[in-house]
């Protein structure tokens, strides 16, 4: 057990003991003493903390020290009672603090009670209760400035979940505050009840037992229960302190002392002000003239010194910056900065600038947070940050794509226009301006405001600039996601299976396979599309033939017969029977005998006329199945697959290339052709 364990422990179990065991006043003082020290302890602790939540576990420390409070009450009680001798720390409140005058104790402890109780205790019990109710309520809104600053690229992922948790955090403590400042009124009331007790058991006690009259008894035993409850209202009043100080600070992170001196003493006017104030008083009333004025000019020599270290200041920090701007100027150019590389960027004219532009009622930041949680549950994998900026090279409604600091895409919109898409099947047109619909690229009408309703409901497919926006975004990152996929990515999602699942994790990595080599079967099955979100059968599978082969397309090949669920139901829609192509035999003997082997990997030598005709045959079978409205699949053997698709994904990008080993058993397939050559 840790030191701090076992302390903590005594400190609560020393408190139930006093509630049983009747302590000698020797043992009675030295705990007095410690409660003492302990409630200034914890007084200066929230003066000082930068951060409430550096004491995020004061409504756990008032518990223990009410707990601890009452039981030393209790103790004190019991000996005042039965042996009149509570000990000296009891004696010497009573009689200094109340001058051993019972009517000025008296009244002292009664202007304790009222401080603590009406004015402390109330305050904070308030205060705690609105904070608290505050805390929750912005929750909502701070999560959603930390997505809008992680989506911007302002703040990393680490930074976003540490500014998650502080809020969580934050929530927990100020409700917890509200329900432990509960503790601090009921301890109150508690020593109120314990003193009006001991003072009638003290009479009792001094007239029947002890043989006192009753002037003697009132005169012993209310001084002695009025030191009792000076001792232990004393510690209460700072712990009630401590509260209100926690509660009401006025921000999270700042040096209390420091920040309550500047904003007191910190305006010149405002010491000029009160120091004329007190001189008029000294002079014109008959208050001291003395001691009014010299605290007047006091005042006035103050603010004068604070406002000349003010112009003494501005005058430094302006000299600072035309220092560091000729430094500037004369070091050179510092480059680290532009060494990085954003992974994702969107930039936009300033036309767009009111669709990301949250003031403004642009909505395209949230939009840029659901694309990166769509992409995570289609395909498994954490979408890089996407930095989006405006850039006034662009034409206003422009806005263009980049991938690792690359232009891959662009766009154009008109702003208060929408985009109508005839699906095929409306017959009736629909006046506006002609374009292209950028992510596929299909021919679309721009329309007024005006417009859209009719368009609807003619059944035009109408879409709002945000919209085309995201879902041209959406369709360049689907395309890229494969070489956005990083070491580290990888390493990230090897963390999280390890945490369920740990013995696979370390018989696969680093013993039978290394991260870039999990990285590069991972990016072949991102490149074709395939989730890689099912990672325990991803893993399962390469730890059953890593043992065998290395090579990451065979490897991939594998993977991709174990997710034949997955890659059927993408393809393959359930009850309905699929339109496919089938390569002809021949043909796939003749890319196999074209395959060399190298220990860098596999490649194809085939003869430029033959890969000719093979893609010949290719776009006439794809057409075929377009023609009938399907998708272009191409069924082709196991062992084939990986290099076929490696033939014409540079030709047809959007051609499907699935072995029959990846097909369910359950799915229904007609081939409508075969991809053959005449001469092979």
């Amino acid at each position: 057990m840790k030191k701090a364990d076992l302390g903590v422990a005594l400190y609560v179990l020393a408190a139930f003991a006093m509630f049983i065991i009747q302590i000698p006043s020797w043992l009675l003082d030295i705990l007095l003493a410690c409660n003492i020290a302990i409630a200034f302890s914890v007084m200066f602790g929230c003066m000082f903390a930068k951060e409430v939540l550096e004491f995020s576990f004061f409504p756990t420390i008032l518990l223990f020290t009410t707990i601890f409070r009452i039981a030393l009450n209790v103790s004190s009680t019991k000996l005042i009672l039965l042996t009149g001798e509570p000990g000296n720390v009891v004696k010497v409140f009573g009689d200094y603090v109340g001058g051993g005058n019972l009517a000025v104790g008296t009244i002292v402890f009664l202007m304790l009670i009222l401080i603590q109780f009406m004015v402390i205790n109330k305050g904070s019990e308030r205060v705690a209760e609105v904070t608290a109710r505050f805390t929750l309520d912005a929750m909502p809104g701070k999560q959603m400035a930390i997505d809008a600053d992680l989506n911007t690229g302002a703040i990393t992922d680490q930074e976003a979940k540490e500014r998650r948790e502080k809020i969580q955090a934050e929530s927990s403590f100020f409700g917890s505050m509200d329900g432990a400042v509960k503790y601090v009124k009921g301890d109150a009331t508690a020593g109120l009840i314990i003193t009006v007790i001991n003072v009638v058991g003290g009479i009792i006690t001094g007239m029947l037992w002890n043989g006192l009259e009753f002037a003697e008894a009132l005169d012993k035993y209310v001084i002695l229960t009025i030191g009792d409850g000076l001792v232990s209202q004393i510690p209460s009043l700072l712990i009630s302190l401590s509260t209100g100080i926690l509660v009401t600070k006025g921000t999270k992170d700042a040096d209390f002392s420091s920040v309550l001196i500047k904003q007191l003493f910190g305006v010149p006017k405002v010491l000029y002000l009160v120091g004329a104030t007190l001189i008029v008083l000294g002079i014109l009333t008959p208050l001291q003239t003395v001691l009014f004025v010299a605290l007047g000019l006091a005042f006035i020599v103050t603010g004068r010194m604070i406002a000349s270290t003010i112009e003494e200041a501005k005058v430094e920090s302006a000299i600072d910056e035309d220092e560091l701007a000729a430094d500037e100027i004369r070091q050179p150019e510092n480059v680290n900065s532009l060494l990085q590389v954003d992974p994702i960027e969107l930039e936009f004219g300033y036309g767009i600038i009111p669709l990301a532009d949250v003031n403004q009622g642009g909505d395209l930041l949230d939009r840029v947070v659901m694309i990166r949680r769509q992409v995570a549950l289609e395909l498994g994998t954490v979408v890089p940050i996407i930095r989006l900026r405006d850039n006034i090279q662009l034409n206003p409604n422009q806005y263009i794509i980049k991938i690792k600091g690359i232009q891959i895409s662009e766009g154009e919109i008109l702003f208060d226009h929408y985009m109508a898409m005839n699906p095929g099947y409306v017959e009736e047109e629909i006046t506006g301006i002609p374009t292209f619909e950028p992510s596929f690229h299909l021919p679309a009408i721009w329309i007024t405001e005006g417009q859209r309703e009719r368009a609807e409901s003619m059944g035009y497919t109408v879409v709002d600039p945000p919209s085309i926006i995201a879902t041209h975004l959406t369709e360049i990152i689907r395309q890229h996601i494969s070489e956005l996929l990083t070491r580290q990515d990888v390493q990230n999602l090897i963390n999280n299976l390890k945490e369920s699942n740990p013995s696979l994790v370390e018989e696969l990595v680093p013993k039978l396979l290394s991260i870039g080599e999990i990285q590069k079967v991972l990016q072949n099955l991102l490149k074709e599309g395939i989730s890689i979100r099912d990672l325990l059968t991803i893993f399962e599978t390469l730890a059953d033939y890593a043992t065998t082969t290395r090579d990451t397309d065979i490897l991939t090949e594998y993977v991709r017969q174990s997710l034949k669920r997955a890659i059927s139901g993408k393809y393959f829609p359930a009850n309905e029977t699929t339109s496919v192509v089938t390569l002809d035999p021949k043909l796939e003997q003749t890319i196999m005998a074209s395959v060399k082997q190298t220990e860098q990997g596999s490649y194809m030598t085939l003869d430029p006329e033959i890969t000719k005709k093979i893609m010949n045959a290719v776009g006439a079978q794809a057409q075929k199945l377009e023609n009938l409205g399907k998708n272009a699949i191409v069924i082709t053997a196991p062992i084939v697959r990986i290099y076929f698709k490696r033939l014409t994904e540079d030709y047809f990008k959007d051609l499907v290339v699935v072995s029959y080993n990846e097909i369910d058993t359950n799915v229904e397939l007609q081939s409508v052709g075969m991809v053959t050559v005449n001469d092979n």
